[in-house]
């Protein structure tokens, strides 16, 4: 029987070599564990392929010597030199990254490189930081990171800007690659994303437009979600947040403390060709601001298929049900501050979810195709006629091609977005916008050191709507525009773990839909439509270095960057009189510009493991015209843009030890130095308070606890020295408060 095999194997390889192809096989493994690695890229000179569910991949070559290549997430990229007929499979080990510039990310070009190669800024987070921080949000923890400021729940990156009012961002968020965001005024809803599921969380900095569109003129937020590994693994969590008394205890109204209850629960397992990954996660929140909560249940679930070792399809969903409630500014900045007058209270009952189905197909050259989707919706039923309800229906093909001849990557795709409205707080009336776009990026190496990139994207903006509102007139109700935007970037590799980089990229932002017709009152205060509100364009530009570094086994990066970014008629919410009150406008050209250095690391420093984020920003925001009328809006009499602070700094220190883990996190903001002037005249005190409290400091402290392999407990207090805060007009920060976690992992 053996000598019968042996002979029929003999037989197939003489008749491979006879037509020239010979099947080569390989089986891809965990160096340390073992475990199989699925679908790691395996490129052997041109022709790709990816392993299977058992870490297998058979490629069909002519006889010869090739270069072979695999990379995978998270670990280091194995390059050998193989000659074809094989003695025998190969068998290939990969180690973990040994570096942080190793890191991979895919965010930037959308596939997976080196953070040291990319040609903009990017910071990463990892999960246990969020864990570690009992975060319920994680709007809360990207605070942490350098040159991103979060303002009441609106993210902005290195002062790209000021404060909408919920209504448009210039920073895109995604989940696992799709945007995320409420169709009607481009705002990310925070709760609806799973912090207990993530494997990474990706910030680029600057203009992204090019690959992302509209909504990513300063950057984007990219989370990724986990997908299952070889072994099934589950996750319990529960916490409770306790708030103490305020350092005034005139601004104190409760007799029992108010606190925050969270508990969740995630899995993710592989069941023969599926792969699972299931959470559930539920909040209940009473706010020092009074009569201010937020209670919901979250599910999400994520599905993935592989029909074969080249095509797999996937399923996500997310359903939040909840009711919230909050105030948009004090009764005053005395015993009022932590309560708001009656007549600015805003109470929601909402449902919101989206369903995200996929094909992925990976051709034998190394070529994917990939079918993305997304049908979303979302029903408030708020107060004060204010309810809206949303559909939108999402599409997007995208090719990725690697020129191994050229040694280059092409990206492309096209995207179609639609969007159903209906909402009393847009004048009761029923409202379609469509999206339309095609882009196109290049990235190509030379010399082996140098990474150069360009891009260009046609996007084509459609707004239906009423023919008049309040004496404004649109012919036909229809707002259309077209545009492109292009993008230019170099790294260069000065030496192992030095990369100099330089990037130009173009922003395009289309008004939301709330930015152009909102009706609506806040606290005796209107905000008025502006039909002939026009689309903002911008550049964005950066200088940088990153340079890793090792301090005996503590390896990190520093990133040092300068930045300049101008806007062509950005939009802004300003306030134009008594009648029409707040209207978002053109406000006019202006120029941002800054440095931007940040510091991480991990690794021991004697026989204690130390994990640092840390970092520095400066802007100096500015219109390029500061004219009278601008003048007169803001709260000061000179050139600067409101709602931004000039300085930041931030650092988060963890050191470990075998069954303890203590952790620090800074925070100091200066102060927001221009803000709307009418705010000082309609929101008590607030010119007072804002004399008095220039900028804020903020210290946390954590201590961690495991009890066992599975069982960790955290316990976090927050604001350590009780400062007295605000982080925008009108809404005081949290006092002194503390929470305790317990995770277990079974």
């Amino acid at each position: 029987m053996k000598s019968k095999w042996c002979l029929t194997s003999l037989i197939l390889l003489s008749w491979g070599l006879m037509v020239g192809q010979v099947e080569i096989e390989g089986w891809v493994r965990d160096a340390d564990s073992g475990v199989p690695l699925v679908a790691a890229t395996v490129m052997v000179d041109g022709k790709g392929t990816y392993t299977d569910l058992e870490g297998h991949f058979t490629v069909s070559l002519p006889v010869g010597t090739y270069n072979l290549e695999l990379s995978y997430v998270g670990y280091q990229i194995v390059k050998r030199e193989i000659s074809v007929p094989l003695d025998g499979a190969l068998e290939i080990s990969m180690h973990p990254q040994s570096s942080m510039l190793d890191a991979v990310t895919i965010s930037v070009g959308k596939y997976e490189q080196r953070l040291g190669e990319t040609t903009v800024s990017i910071e990463t987070l990892k999960p246990d930081l969020i864990e570690q921080s009992n975060t319920t949000s994680i709007d809360d923890v990207l605070d942490k990171l350098p040159g991103v400021q979060m303002i009441d729940g609106q993210v902005n990156i290195r002062g790209g800007s000021g404060f909408s009012y919920g209504a448009g961002s210039r920073v895109l968020l995604m989940v696992d690659d799709i945007p995320a965001y409420q169709p009607d005024a481009g705002f990310p809803n925070w709760d609806d994303y799973p912090i207990e599921n993530l494997a990474q969380v990706e910030v680029v900095k600057g203009a992204s437009s090019v690959l992302y569109g509209s909504s990513a003129l300063n950057g984007t937020i990219n989370m990724r979600t986990k997908y299952a590994t070889d072994k099934p693994v589950t996750k319990l969590f529960t916490s409770y947040r306790a708030y103490f008394n305020p350092r005034d205890l005139e601004k104190k109204w409760w007799d029992k403390a108010p606190g925050e209850f969270a508990a969740g629960i995630s899995d993710v397992l592989r069941l023969g060709r599926f792969e699972l990954a299931n959470s559930l996660y539920y909040l209940d929140r009473k706010s020092v601001q009074r009569e201010t909560y937020n209670h919901y249940g979250r599910i999400n679930s994520k599905i993935r298929y592989r029909v074969s070792d080249d095509l797999e399809a996937g399923l996500g969903v997310n359903y939040n049900r909840g009711q919230a409630q909050s105030f948009f500014f004090w009764q005053d900045d005395h015993e009022g501050a932590y309560q708001g007058d009656s007549a600015n209270y805003n109470t929601s009952d909402y449902t919101r979810f989206f369903i995200d189905p996929y094909l992925k197909l990976i051709n034998d050259s190394g070529n994917r195709h990939e079918l993305k989707g997304r049908i979303s919706h979302i029903h408030n039923e708020n107060n004060d006629n204010r309810s809206n309800t949303s559909t939108l229906y999402y599409g997007e093909y995208q090719y990725h091609h690697r020129l191994e001849q050229w040694d280059g990557v092409l990206t492309g795709g096209v995207v179609g977005i639609h969007t159903n409205i209906s909402a009393e707080l847009y004048g009761d009336t029923a409202f379609t916008s469509d999206n339309l776009a095609a882009y196109m990026q290049l990235e190509k190496k030379f010399f082996e050191k140098m990474n150069l990139v360009a891009g260009i994207r046609y996007e084509s903006n459609v707004i239906k709507g009423p023919h008049e509102v309040d004496g404004q007139r649109i012919e036909g109700g229809k707002t259309k525009e077209a545009k492109p935007v292009v993008r230019f970037g170099l790294n260069y590799e000065l030496s192992p773990y030095t990369f100099l980089r330089a990037s130009w990229g173009q922003g395009y932002r289309f008004p939301t839909v709330a930015e152009k017709y909102i009706r609506t009152e806040f606290g005796g205060t209107f905000v008025s439509p502006n039909l002939s509100l026009q689309s903002e364009t911008g550049w964005s530009a950066e200088v940088g270095i990153k340079q890793g570094f090792q301090i005996s086994e503590f390896q990190g990066m520093l990133d040092v960057a300068a930045y300049w970014s101008e806007y062509f008629d950005m939009m802004e919410f300003v306030f134009t009189g008594l009648i029409d009150g707040f209207q978002s406008q053109n406000i006019g050209d202006t120029r941002i510009s800054g440095i931007d250095v940040s510091i991480s690391g991990e690794g021991k420093i004697g026989d204690i493991n130390n994990r640092l984020v840390a970092g520095y920003t400066y802007i100096d925001p500015v219109y390029q015209d500061f004219t009278t009328r601008i003048e007169l809006s803001s709260s000061v009499d000179y050139n600067i843009l409101k709602f931004r602070s000039k300085h930041q700094f931030k650092v988060d220190l963890q050191s470990d030890l075998k069954l303890f883990s203590a952790g620090v996190s800074f925070q100091y903001v200066s102060n927001i130095e221009a803000i709307d002037a009418i705010f000082q005249v309609v929101v008590p005190g607030l010119k007072d308070f804002r004399e008095t409290h220039k900028g804020y400091a903020v210290t946390d402290l954590r201590l961690i606890y495991r009890l066992s392999q599975g069982i960790r407990f955290t316990g976090l207090l927050r604001n350590v020295f009780n400062a007295e805060y605000s982080i925008r007009p009108g809404l005081l920060a949290d006092p002194q408060n503390f929470a305790l976690r317990c995770d277990v992992q079974l």
